[in-house]
């Protein structure tokens, strides 16, 4: 399957920093879904790296022009996203969270095992991780404003970018997985146990380390905290849910799901902006749109 009906993937490096004063509940007054996100930012120094190599190993054997370069820049970006993220966990660490690193070592542990298993495997799983993300996408992006209103900018901002770009590449696995394997006996039924694989795998991984942050917040026991907590759950499976269970299906392609207009705008506006200034989005805007339709001072100067 050749991939040349997408534009080159950009490589881009938005100069975002968390500087020590970004409080770990970065949400206010959710804790629980400040605690999520961070959870499943933990696990992407892990996950990330794991889908490279398997990338890499898998353009190996591709002699299609196109879908090699597919590869490459989903290798790029993804390089990019996992070395901010550990920036962003380090400071949790740092601040509050040095439990963490148990959790650490043990995806560390899982993602040398998972290492080890066919090159159709580990394909299947990095493809059916990235159509969870697709789902994650549109819930994190049409539903912005009450996810993040008043949060720290400079973390919103950096988990929408990641976001963004986890849509520009979103056929890019798919596509080698298919071609290298999508016509061989099994290969759909590997595929489609890869989309479960994938995203079980990734948010067993979250929960573990949201666990341990809530723990050491006190609120772990606390049952209105729970209950908060299985609102956000509930919102998370009712917007992800349906994508992965399109994408088990026999047929699916990441081609049939619509990309929300802010991304679009995000990466068409993006060409024109300048390399040093980090894209934030004000947060106290009641639509919080794309950071390059207005001027984004409020965004530094507020929650940032």
């Amino acid at each position: 399957m050749s991939n040349s009906d997408n534009p080159q993937l950009a490589q881009r490096r938005p100069p975002f920093e968390f500087p020590d004063d970004i409080d770990p509940q970065w949400i206010p007054g959710e804790p629980e879904l400040s605690a999520m996100m961070n959870g499943a930012s933990l696990t992407m120094p892990y996950l990330e790296p794991f889908l490279i190599r398997s990338m890499r190993e898998a353009s190996e054997h591709i002699e299609d022009t196109a879908l090699q370069a597919d590869a490459r820049g989903f290798n790029a970006q993804e390089g990019m996203h996992f070395r901010m993220h550990r920036q962003f966990n380090d400071l949790l660490k740092k601040k509050r969270y040095p439990e963490l690193e148990a959790v650490e070592q043990a995806m560390t542990e899982s993602y040398e095992r998972l290492g080890k298993r066919s090159l159709r495997t580990r394909m299947a799983y990095t493809a059916g991780f990235e159509s969870m993300t697709l789902g994650v996408t549109r819930w994190l992006v049409e539903h912005r404003v009450q996810l993040f209103g008043g949060a720290a900018a400079r973390v919103v901002s950096f988990v929408l970018w990641h976001m963004v770009e986890e849509t520009e590449h979103k056929r890019a696995a798919y596509d080698v997985y298919q071609h290298l394997f999508g016509g061989s006996p099994g290969g759909y039924f590997a595929r489609m146990i890869g989309v479960f694989h994938g995203s079980l795998d990734v948010m067993r991984f979250s929960m573990r380390a949201y666990k341990v942050m809530l723990k050491s917040d006190g609120l772990w026991r606390n049952w209105r905290s729970r209950l908060r907590l299985a609102r956000w759950l509930t919102a998370f499976v009712r917007h992800v849910g349906p994508y992965l269970l399109r994408a088990a299906l026999p047929g699916h392609s990441p081609r049939g799901e619509k990309d929300p207009e802010w991304v679009l705008e995000w990466l068409e506006k993006y060409e024109n902006w300048p390399a040093e200034q980090p894209p934030l989005v004000d947060t106290s805007d009641p639509v919080m749109p794309v950071p390059f339709s207005r001027n984004n001072s409020g965004a530094v100067g507020q929650a940032a």
